[in-house]
This record gives structure tokens, sequence and C-alpha cells, in this order.
């Protein structure tokens, strides 16, 4: 079987990078080609469709901070590295839309061809080019909620003369990438925009909570049964547990209401880290598991409302 990965968000100056990765395994959709040449709704029926159909698939995000701080070129092999270990489904080779092997030099690499035009030609690699795209402009529509007066929802981050105009007119937000040409000039500058509050009767839910189910939803789309939630011992609580192919998953679930504030896992300190297995541990320990393996992992989450950058499993 083959894992197509495509990828979308390389030339906007704002939002994220998102690398799609999806193995379709024998499963036939009609329809799928480059995303780019779909309309709106045929893309998102397709989206659900490849959703609920394909054998695995996998998202990968990097956000703007990420993007300044590592540039575009190593950015590209992350989210890409980030889709592909959410993919658990097994594929004898990974077909790359581009020239570019993005999993050069890691244990992935030697599995991966490179193929120019692999969105239209190569029905996994559509499939990853359309749940990216989907994915992307939803939060970035998202967004449009959040800053006013950008329009983030119709040029969905790109360059245009609209949104030229508001940045001249209301300076920079933390969705921007400030290391692309036209906003260097703002680099050395905190960004000016702050998002807008949402009232008090819009969230009725703590925002953790919220966070929560979103990635506990993300989870069970791929194949996880939740065991439990919100897991307390005396020294930590485990946000998700979760069992996939004999491996009980603990997720910690961090939440940012900006992509700048960092991702998940640089939320995982040391003692974190010592607190979780501990808490795993005695888990396992209550429960009689002892012989399942055990992995612990990290959500990120973003946005109002919030959505999955990523979920890393921590080695």
């Amino acid at each position: 079987m083959i894992l197509g990965i495509d990828e979308v968000g390389r030339g906007p100056w704002a939002g994220p990078l998102v690398v799609g990765a999806v193995v379709l395994g024998g499963q036939s959709i009609d329809g799928l080609t480059d995303s780019k040449k779909l309309t709106k709704k045929r893309r998102d029926e397709l989206d659900v469709i490849i959703r609920e159909c394909a054998a695995g698939y996998g998202l990968g995000w990097v956000h703007a901070n990420e993007i300044d701080d590592i540039g575009l070129s190593e950015a590209l092999k992350l989210a890409t590295k980030r889709a592909v270990e959410q993919v658990s489904t097994p594929y004898h080779e990974i077909v790359i839309d581009g020239t570019i092997n993005f999993l050069a030099g890691t244990t992935k690499g030697q599995y991966v061809s490179t193929m120019p035009k692999a969105d239209l030609l190569v029905p996994s690699v559509s499939a990853a080019s359309i749940i990216a795209k989907v994915a992307r402009d939803n939060y970035m529509a998202e967004q449009d909620s959040i800053y006013e007066g950008y329009k983030f929802a119709s040029h969905v981050g790109y360059g245009t003369a609209v949104h030229r105009a508001a940045i001249e007119e209301r300076g920079v937000t933390p969705l921007h990438r400030l290391s692309f040409a036209p906003l260097q000039k703002y680099r050395n500058q905190p960004a000016v925009v702050e998002p807008k509050e949402k009232t008090a009767d819009v969230q009725t839910e703590p925002i953790g909570t919220v966070a929560e189910s979103v990635v506990a939803d993300y989870l069970a789309q791929r194949g996880h049964e939740i065991i439990d939630r919100n897991w307390k011992t005396k020294y930590c609580e485990i946000d998700i547990i979760s069992q996939k192919d004999g491996t009980i998953y603990f997720t910690e679930v961090k939440y940012r209401r900006q992509p700048n504030q960092g991702g998940g896992l640089a939320a995982i300190t040391p003692k974190k880290l010592q607190q979780m297995t501990f808490a795993a541990r005695v888990y396992v320990k209550a429960k009689r598991t002892n012989d399942m393996d055990l992995r612990l992992a990290v959500a990120s989450v973003t946005g109002q409302p919030p959505i999955v950058g990523d979920w890393i499993v921590l080695d």
C-alpha cells in the first residue's frame, strides 16, 4: 500500500503549513484529484469520505512562529514527519508530491519516491492534498472570527491586495510569518493585533474541557478506544487514556489560544514527564493491564474554536 503525502500552505504570509498523509488501503474514491482543481463544496464532501474510508491518515501542522524559527525548508520536513507519525497503518511505499524527499535522513526516507504532479496521478496523494487543504482552510476561517478585518476566510493567508491593505492598516497578528520578505520589517516588533475576546455566552464549557474533547474525537477517528478521561493520582492527572492495537496511550492535552505560544511538546518538562510516567505506572497497576505496551503522548490544541495541531508520541 502507498502512503501519499502532499502539503498545503507553503506560500501564504499567514497561517500554518499543513501536510497531509493518507493510506487508502485499496479503497477507490471517485473524484480524487489535486485539491486546487476542486470546488470548496466538493473538497468538503471528499474530505468526509476520505476520513471515513481511508485505512489511515494524518495531518502535520507547523505554525507561523515555528516557520519563522526554523525556516520553510525545515518546516516542510517537520510537518511531514508529524503527519507520518500519526499513520499506524502498514504501507510499503511513500509517494511525496514534488521533487524533494522531506523524509530524507529519517528511517522512512528509503521508502520515498518523489513525483511532480503526484496529486493528479496518485489517488492517495490526491487524498492527502484534499484533507490538508480542507483542514487548513477551516482553520483560517476560524481565525477570521478572531482577527476581525483581515478576511482570512477568503484569502487564507495569501498576500492578496486585501490582505496587504489590512496589514498596512491594522498591523500584523501572531498568525503572520515575519520571516517572509514582505513582512520582515515587522520582525522586531511585537504583534500589534490581539485576538478578539469571546463574549461570556459564546463559550459555556472551560476551554480545557473543550480541547480535551476535541482530542478525544481526534483519537477516536484514528481507531483509538477512549478508556478513561481525567484520571487522577495524587501527583498528576492524565487527560486522556486510549487503547489501540495492544498499546495504551496516555495523552497530555495542551491548549494554546495562539500558535506562537509554543506547542504542546514544549510544555512537557522533565518534571512533567516524570509525573506522567508515574501516573501511567499507577494506572497499569490499578487496572491490571501489565501485559500491554504503554506510550506517553502530547496533543497540541490551538485556536478558538480549538483544533488539534498535532499529536506526538513521546519516545
